[in-house]
């Protein structure tokens, strides 16, 4: 089984004898996992916001980034800005991400963020045509995306669900943005963030959801008659609407 080639994504390679520990002071997670599978990580702007995600993997002498194709330009930009004097090279690499659930073939690792989104596997040729929909697992499982759930310069890493999906390490030290989420993480309760809703009705990803006449949030990926919503908890109480429809907390 080779899985299905995910075109929408960009392999980095970093390579140096600083790769480690200059990654290490930039993302929010451990670098140092990545000896050993996929580490899920991000990095923030100074001031604690989303900027990209990806995956991380020490392959022989370089650290390989799995990134969105929409924003590996800038992941690679921001990425060379920080470089200064750290030993390291930054760059394209030619190596193809695919993916699947179900038995993985040999070298083919797990997903880290949640046990459905299978296996990820990177290798010079892709795999079969997409056939698997990963919008549907996504919202079962209420995994942000990136360009739709994560919005560079606006989201938090925290309301996203970062914690849940094993993307952030608050033991690793200081890395960019630290400071915020530390503080998101461990002196306030989080009032807004990402859940699971139930949809009754016609309502197109992007639309306002509405509570008692107030904005309470906003709809995103859905699925069937389910959902992923960024929500003010505070006022997603009872029966919501957005459009034409009929929105409530998932159960």
């Amino acid at each position: 089984m080779t899985g299905e080639r995910a075109d929408d994504r960009t392999v980095l390679e970093v390579t140096g004898e600083d790769r480690l520990s200059f990654l290490q002071n930039l993302v929010t997670n451990d670098v140092h996992l990545a000896k050993a599978g996929l580490v899920y990580a991000a990095l923030l702007s100074p001031q604690g916001k989303y900027l990209a995600d990806f995956f991380l993997l020490a392959q022989g002498e370089a650290i390989l980034i799995d990134v969105s194709t929409g924003l590996a330009d800038d992941l690679l930009r921001r990425l060379t800005l920080y470089r200064l004097r750290a030993r390291v090279d930054i760059r394209q690499g030619a190596l193809r991400v695919s993916r699947g659930i179900g038995p993985a073939p040999v070298d083919a690792l797990p997903d880290p963020r949640h046990p459905a989104l299978g296996w990820r596997l990177y290798s010079p040729t892709p795999g079969g045509e997409p056939t698997i929909d990963w919008a549907a697992l996504r919202v079962a499982h209420c995994i942000p995306e990136s360009g739709i759930e994560l919005i560079p310069d606006d989201s938090y890493i925290l309301e996203a669900g970062f914690e849940r999906l094993h993307g952030v390490d608050f033991r690793k030290g200081c890395y960019v943005g630290q400071e915020v989420t530390a503080r998101m993480k461990h002196k306030t309760e989080l009032r807004k963030g990402l859940a699971l809703v139930e949809v009754e009705g016609a309502a197109e990803p992007g639309a306002e959801i509405l509570s008692d006449g107030r904005v309470a949030g906003t709809m995103f990926t859905r699925s069937g008659d389910r959902a992923i919503a960024h929500l003010r908890f505070d006022r997603a109480t009872g029966t919501m609407s957005a459009g034409l429809a009929k929105v409530r907390l998932a159960g």
